[in-house]
């Protein structure tokens, strides 16, 4: 996905990917209730974390906490809380692994800064002078298309477009990924508007493969992580050493808290596939205040390319009652990071989410103060809740219960996100059953330009959709109208189920289908909105992306 101290990803807090994970959070798009100040102190005791800690895992519901303080060139403060998977009983400690999703994304943009500090690429060159099989919708945008709009999220696509081609597991292939781009319709103009991606991203990895003869895996390996001494992190979960102390994602499925399917998403690497502990992301941060520097004095990427990555590149429009209280006036996102104004000083910040594990790390050049916040449940809230108030007494300013407002903020968002839903439903009355005559109407394949196949098939007395390249995307189809259903995916850990409207040609005969997510609650990775099935003939192949 996603501002305040959470990333620029979402438009709406949900059940983060990749994410999930992420445009505005909640806290620049819900009104909050009561601001709750207090009077400014200092930084916040070991103790006044511990119970800051305890609050925010009962209000949101959170198995397991780490939480990281970088001050001055040296972690001084590391402590895990909890546990690394519900219903056991090992404990989150500052080494347990945690997928850090999106915040994997400044590793990436890390990676191209060093080959610009080393003459190989500017940030400026178009992507086709390295990858000419490169294409977006428009031969215009492609033409111009630059390694800085990687970025940036600003193609014109939509937001979360493709997501779908790994947001559950798939087979495709990043080069699948990268042909899909030119089927991909634009929401925006190019470059007018900002809209998260992750799909961009995976493109900047292959830049940096093209350009330094290593894969991304291998190049973040050696030129990063191992100089940084972030020895017991990795760039996926394959490539992780020692898997012995790992926490596990949980997510609230159908009102319960439990434990999901861990995503792994090694086709989008460079958008998101880090695994890294508190210790670890200690060093990143360190490395990232010092402008580049290790911790030994050699030089990561110049003071100038961390300017670069630290500059607004993109704008984005931060508002609510919340952000009143951090003084925040400004947004914008820059090359891997978020940026803004947060109690009179310059803020750094990004949020990483997958299907039930989300992150964020944020810093205060000014203070050289970095935090880093790692969860085992997709929770945003729970995100902020933590390290603003800790910001806040770096910061020198009014302490607030952030706790107590981003519950008033949920339970706000939640009602709003209710009515948004239930006014987005049919009648109930108009819903009817399919008569077994009228279902095999519906029977076939059907195929997109981007995402491939699905079919329709007959199930019990009943129909089902099923999607091509992945074993997560089938279930039931209820009908609620004529030509119009809602698919209740089998894995109800998603909440992504989806209206299915089909459409027909003048002879009656059903030609295609389009989709809509039923709620707003769902993940924009989901991005249903962007499929658009036809028919496949009796007989007839498919086209292959």
């Amino acid at each position: 996905m996603s501002l305040l101290i959470v990333s620029n990803h979402k438009v709406r807090l949900v059940n983060p990917t990749t994410r999930i994970v992420r445009l505005l959070a909640l806290l620049l798009i819900v009104a909050g209730g009561p601001a709750f100040a207090a009077a400014a102190r200092g930084p916040l005791s070991p103790a006044d974390i511990d119970r800051l800690v305890a609050r925010t895992m009962s209000a949101f519901e959170v198995p397991g906490v780490a939480v990281g303080i970088v001050k001055d060139g040296k972690l001084v403060f590391a402590r895990g809380y909890g546990v690394r998977e519900l219903g056991k009983t090992a404990l989150v400690d500052p080494d347990t692994q945690f997928a850090i999703g999106s915040n994997t994304k400044a590793f990436t943009t890390a990676a191209l800064a060093i080959l610009v500090d080393a003459g190989k690429l500017h940030w400026d060159d178009k992507v086709i002078d390295y990858l000419p099989e490169f294409r977006m919708s428009d031969p215009y945008v492609t033409r111009e298309f630059t390694i800085r709009d990687l970025l940036t999220h600003r193609s014109g696509l939509g937001l979360g477009a493709g997501d779908l081609m790994f947001v559950t597991p798939t087979d495709f292939t990043r080069h699948d990924l990268i042909h899909a781009l030119r089927f991909l319709k634009p929401a925006t103009s190019f470059r007018s508007q900002f809209a998260y991606d992750n799909l961009m991203y995976v493109v900047a990895g292959e830049v940096v493969a093209a350009v330094s003869g290593l894969s991304w895996e291998d190049f973040v390996t050696t030129r990063v992580l191992a100089p940084l001494g972030m020895n017991a992190c990795a760039v996926s979960l394959e490539r992780l050493a020692d898997k012995s102390n790992l926490a596990s994602p949980h997510a609230i499925v159908e009102g319960k808290l439990g434990n999901v399917a861990r995503l792994e998403i090694p086709i989008v690497g460079p958008a998101g596939s880090i695994e890294c502990s508190v210790a670890g992301m200690a060093r990143w941060l360190t490395a990232q205040l010092a402008r580049g520097k290790t911790a030994s004095g050699a030089v990561l990427f110049s003071e100038a390319q961390s300017e670069e990555m630290w500059s607004a590149q993109t704008p984005l429009h931060p508002r609510g009652k919340l952000l009143e209280l951090t003084h925040t006036h400004f947004a914008a996102y820059g090359l891997g990071w978020g940026l803004g104004d947060f109690d009179g000083y310059k803020r750094v910040s990004h949020n990483g989410g997958l299907p039930g594990m989300v992150t964020q790390v944020a810093m205060i050049p000014e203070l050289n103060l970095g935090v880093v916040v790692l969860t085992n449940q997709q929770s945003d809230l729970a995100l902020s809740a933590i390290a603003v108030p800790i910001m806040e007494g770096y910061a020198g300013a009014p302490h607030h219960d952030w706790v107590a407002l981003l519950q008033t903020a949920k339970a706000e968002r939640d009602k709003q996100q209710q009515a948004s839903d239930l006014a987005g439903r049919p009648d109930p009355g108009a819903a009817k059953s399919v008569a077994k005559t009228d279902a095999g109407s519906y029977v076939g394949v059907f195929s997109d330009p981007w995402r491939g196949t699905a079919t329709v098939a007959r199930r019990g007395e009943g129909l089902a959709l099923t999607f091509s390249h992945t074993n997560a995307l089938s279930g039931p189809l209820v009908p609620l109208a004529t030509d119009f259903f809602v698919v209740r995916w089998d894995d109800r850990s998603q909440n992504a189920d989806a209206y299915v409207r089909f459409t027909r040609d003048f002879t009656g005969k059903v030609v295609g289908f389009t989709m809509q997510a039923e709620s707003a609650s769902t993940d924009f990775s989901f991005d249903f909105q962007d499929l658009d099935f036809s028919r496949v003939p009796d007989g007839a192949t498919p086209a292959v992306n």
